[in-house]
């Protein structure tokens, strides 16, 4: 019964840390994004598609080697 008791709470630690991260990280994308489109007009739409057409020519240069 204790050692399930400990090992439940390392388990519950572990995703609390977890999900503590997991939130911090999304505000700060939040935030840049944010600042982005207030400072210089970018929208969340403009860096995905760079983030796409990156990827895409990533996978051309990896497909032509």
């Amino acid at each position: 019964m204790i050692v399930t008791l400990i090992v439940a709470w390392i388990v519950f630690t572990i995703l609390w840390k977890l999900l503590k991260t997991t939130v911090s990280n999304a505000l700060t994308i939040a935030a840049i994004l944010v600042l982005l489109n207030i400072s210089f007009g970018i929208t969340p739409q403009d860096i995905w598609h760079q983030i796409t057409q990156f990827a895409q020519s990533l996978s051309q240069i990896q497909g032509s080697k």
